[in-house]
């Protein structure tokens, strides 16, 4: 008669990698980069060297390789903060120090242009996974030198970037103020974008406040760099607008984050 193995409280699959994202700890270095996309990951290995598929499971993709002597893995989180926590958990448990969020958002804000990058150094909590962690009060902040990496590098390769807070919502429509099927608006989103915008949130996105929260609570150094796909004010929109761009600046941001010891 087999032996039941108590694994529940950490759940592993059967080769000993936790259940969700299937990576063990060679697969993986000191920095992850976290497209929520899935097809993004492929996008991103391209710029990396040696980079090799390692799997999927789920929504999470993983590839790797390596950023000026940084070894680097990409692994996607989804759409929204729960799936985003899961990685954020997994990783951490397998070694990896920093977490560079490489997404998209809306802006909520006239003058930041589709087409253009948002270094997000702080979050709004709009999600309902980080209220689980932590007191509502406690920040979704990123590391000041993971963000000073990501601006930098927008700098250094002159890609049009600007800091600042991001809103971090479990819903793309009514949390983000767009009507729901049928013209379904409650209340409390009729006027989100006018009062984020008058307290200078500069766009929407869904995964940020985890990342950001998670990494502080767990003593890691995290930063996020979103291309601006929409802007909610211009009603603009085009697909994949910027993504090269955030893309190229995330992994110059390794570069400079290996150049200075981080």
């Amino acid at each position: 008669m087999g032996v039941e193995r108590r694994v529940a409280r950490e759940p592993r699959d059967e080769e000993g990698r936790p259940y969700h994202i299937r990576l063990a700890k060679s697969d993986v270095g000191r920095v992850a980069l976290l497209p929520g996309d899935p097809g993004r990951v492929p996008l991103i290995a391209e710029r990396l060297e040696g980079a090799r598929a390692l799997g999927s499971n789920r929504e999470y993709v993983a590839y790797s390789g390596m950023a000026g002597g940084e070894r680097v893995i990409v692994l996607s989180t989804g759409i929204g903060a729960p799936s985003a926590a899961i990685a954020v958990e997994e990783l951490a448990r397998l070694g990896v120090e920093v977490m560079i969020r490489v997404g998209t958002c809306g802006s909520i804000q006239r003058g930041i242009e589709v087409g253009s990058l948002v270094v997000a150094d702080a979050a709004v909590r709009m999600d309902g996974t980080t209220p689980q962690y932590v007191v509502s009060g406690y920040p979704a902040a990123a590391t000041p030198v993971v963000t000073l990496a990501l601006s930098e590098a927008a700098a250094a390769l002159r890609k049009r970037a600007v800091v600042g807070i991001t809103a971090s919502t479990d819903s793309f429509y009514t949390g983000q103020g767009r009507p729901s099927f049928g013209g379904y608006v409650p209340r409390e989103s009729a006027q989100v974008v006018q009062e984020l915008a008058a307290a200078r949130v500069l766009c929407f996105e869904m995964e940020a406040s985890a990342i950001f929260t998670l990494g502080r609570l767990f003593g890691l150094k995290t930063g996020a760099v979103l291309a601006v796909v929409a802007n909610r004010v211009t009603d603009a929109f085009r697909v994949h607008a910027g993504v090269d761009d955030a893309i190229d600046v995330a992994v110059e941001a390794v570069r400079n984050l290996k150049a200075h010891s981080v």
